[in-house]
Protein backbone atom coordinates (compact mmCIF):
# COMPACT_ATOMS: atom_id res chain seq x y z
CA UNK A 1 0.00 0.00 0.00
CA UNK A 2 2.79 2.46 0.92
CA UNK A 3 4.72 1.46 -2.22
CA UNK A 4 1.64 2.22 -4.31
CA UNK A 5 1.35 5.70 -2.77
CA UNK A 6 5.03 6.38 -3.37
CA UNK A 7 4.71 5.23 -6.96
CA UNK A 8 1.60 7.41 -7.48
CA UNK A 9 3.35 10.43 -5.93
CA UNK A 10 6.44 9.81 -8.07
CA UNK A 11 4.30 9.46 -11.21
CA UNK A 12 2.41 12.67 -10.42
CA UNK A 13 5.64 14.64 -9.85
CA UNK A 14 7.15 13.23 -13.04
CA UNK A 15 4.04 14.15 -15.03
CA UNK A 16 3.99 17.71 -13.64
CA UNK A 17 7.70 18.13 -14.35
CA UNK A 18 7.18 16.91 -17.92
CA UNK A 19 4.25 19.31 -18.46
CA UNK A 20 6.15 22.25 -17.00
CA UNK A 21 9.14 21.54 -19.24
CA UNK A 22 6.94 21.15 -22.31
CA UNK A 23 5.13 24.42 -21.63
CA UNK A 24 8.26 26.44 -20.99
CA UNK A 25 10.06 25.21 -24.09
CA UNK A 26 7.29 26.27 -26.44
CA UNK A 27 8.49 28.98 -28.73
CA UNK A 28 6.44 32.11 -28.78
CA UNK A 29 5.88 33.64 -32.20
CA UNK A 30 8.35 36.43 -32.88
CA UNK A 31 7.35 39.63 -34.57
CA UNK A 32 9.37 40.25 -37.72
CA UNK A 33 12.24 42.69 -37.41
CA UNK A 34 11.70 46.26 -38.62
CA UNK A 35 13.81 47.24 -41.60
CA UNK A 36 14.03 50.97 -42.30
CA UNK A 37 16.22 50.94 -45.37
CA UNK A 38 18.40 48.08 -44.11
CA UNK A 39 18.52 49.24 -40.49
CA UNK A 40 17.30 46.17 -38.67
CA UNK A 41 15.94 45.88 -35.18
CA UNK A 42 16.28 42.30 -34.00
CA UNK A 43 15.42 42.72 -30.33
CA UNK A 44 12.45 40.78 -29.01
CA UNK A 45 9.22 42.76 -28.70
CA UNK A 46 8.78 44.53 -25.37
CA UNK A 47 5.02 44.61 -25.54
CA UNK A 48 3.13 41.30 -25.17
CA UNK A 49 1.05 42.04 -28.26
CA UNK A 50 4.10 42.93 -30.35
CA UNK A 51 5.65 46.28 -31.18
CA UNK A 52 4.46 48.69 -33.81
CA UNK A 53 6.64 49.88 -36.65
CA UNK A 54 6.81 53.32 -35.01
CA UNK A 55 7.84 51.89 -31.63
CA UNK A 56 10.66 49.91 -33.26
CA UNK A 57 11.75 52.95 -35.26
CA UNK A 58 11.81 55.13 -32.14
CA UNK A 59 13.94 52.57 -30.31
CA UNK A 60 16.39 52.67 -33.23
CA UNK A 61 16.25 56.47 -33.10
CA UNK A 62 17.16 56.36 -29.41
CA UNK A 63 20.12 54.05 -30.09
CA UNK A 64 21.34 56.35 -32.86
CA UNK A 65 20.87 59.43 -30.65
CA UNK A 66 22.97 57.76 -27.96
CA UNK A 67 25.73 57.13 -30.54
CA UNK A 68 25.44 60.73 -31.75
CA UNK A 69 25.75 62.05 -28.18
CA UNK A 70 28.92 59.99 -27.63
CA UNK A 71 30.39 61.21 -30.94
CA UNK A 72 29.74 64.85 -29.97
CA UNK A 73 31.34 64.24 -26.56
CA UNK A 74 34.45 62.88 -28.36
CA UNK A 75 34.54 66.00 -30.54
CA UNK A 76 33.38 64.14 -33.64
CA UNK A 77 30.65 65.02 -36.10
CA UNK A 78 27.56 62.90 -35.32
CA UNK A 79 26.53 60.48 -38.04
CA UNK A 80 22.88 60.24 -39.04
CA UNK A 81 22.02 56.95 -40.71
CA UNK A 82 18.30 56.32 -40.18
CA UNK A 83 15.50 57.49 -42.45
CA UNK A 84 13.86 59.72 -39.87
CA UNK A 85 11.10 60.82 -42.25
CA UNK A 86 9.48 57.46 -41.50
CA UNK A 87 8.20 58.91 -38.21
CA UNK A 88 5.50 60.50 -40.36
CA UNK A 89 4.39 57.25 -42.00
CA UNK A 90 5.30 54.34 -39.70
CA UNK A 91 2.42 52.32 -38.28
CA UNK A 92 1.83 53.37 -34.68
CA UNK A 93 0.64 51.37 -31.69
CA UNK A 94 -2.14 53.93 -31.29
CA UNK A 95 -2.76 55.22 -34.84
CA UNK A 96 -5.06 58.02 -33.68
CA UNK A 97 -2.19 59.63 -31.75
CA UNK A 98 0.18 59.52 -34.74
CA UNK A 99 -2.57 60.97 -36.94
CA UNK A 100 -3.14 63.92 -34.61
CA UNK A 101 -2.07 67.46 -35.40
CA UNK A 102 -0.06 67.50 -32.16
CA UNK A 103 2.03 64.53 -33.26
CA UNK A 104 2.59 65.96 -36.72
CA UNK A 105 3.77 69.33 -35.35
CA UNK A 106 6.19 67.65 -32.95
CA UNK A 107 7.43 65.28 -35.66
CA UNK A 108 8.09 68.14 -38.10
CA UNK A 109 9.90 70.11 -35.40
CA UNK A 110 12.04 67.08 -34.63
CA UNK A 111 12.86 66.55 -38.31
CA UNK A 112 13.83 70.22 -38.77
CA UNK A 113 16.14 70.11 -35.76
CA UNK A 114 17.67 66.87 -36.98
CA UNK A 115 18.25 68.37 -40.43
CA UNK A 116 19.99 71.38 -38.84
CA UNK A 117 22.11 69.01 -36.75
CA UNK A 118 23.09 67.02 -39.82
CA UNK A 119 24.56 70.07 -41.54
CA UNK A 120 25.83 71.87 -38.41
CA UNK A 121 29.39 72.71 -37.57
CA UNK A 122 30.72 70.69 -34.67
CA UNK A 123 30.59 73.77 -32.40
CA UNK A 124 26.79 73.96 -32.89
CA UNK A 125 26.21 70.21 -32.69
CA UNK A 126 25.82 69.99 -28.89
CA UNK A 127 23.19 72.77 -28.78
CA UNK A 128 21.26 71.27 -31.69
CA UNK A 129 21.51 67.80 -30.21
CA UNK A 130 19.97 69.09 -26.97
CA UNK A 131 17.23 70.79 -28.99
CA UNK A 132 16.57 67.47 -30.74
CA UNK A 133 16.23 65.74 -27.35
CA UNK A 134 13.96 68.60 -26.19
CA UNK A 135 11.80 67.89 -29.22
CA UNK A 136 11.53 64.21 -28.21
CA UNK A 137 10.61 65.18 -24.66
CA UNK A 138 7.97 67.66 -25.85
CA UNK A 139 6.22 65.10 -28.01
CA UNK A 140 6.38 62.38 -25.39
CA UNK A 141 5.13 64.80 -22.72
CA UNK A 142 2.11 65.56 -24.89
CA UNK A 143 1.30 62.11 -26.28
CA UNK A 144 3.16 59.15 -24.81
CA UNK A 145 4.98 59.78 -21.53
CA UNK A 146 6.30 56.25 -21.00
CA UNK A 147 9.72 56.72 -22.66
CA UNK A 148 10.52 60.07 -20.99
CA UNK A 149 12.76 58.55 -18.30
CA UNK A 150 14.86 56.88 -20.97
CA UNK A 151 14.97 59.98 -23.18
CA UNK A 152 16.30 62.04 -20.22
CA UNK A 153 19.44 59.91 -20.35
CA UNK A 154 20.33 61.59 -23.65
CA UNK A 155 20.92 64.97 -21.96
Amino acid sequence: MIATRHFALFAAIAALTYLAAACSSEEKPQQPAFDADNVQIVKAPINPNGDSELALLMRAMYEEADRMKKAIERGEQPEITLDYDKILTAEATEPEKAASATYKVHAQSYLQTLKALESAELAEAKVLFDEMVDSCMGCHSALCPGPKARIKKLY
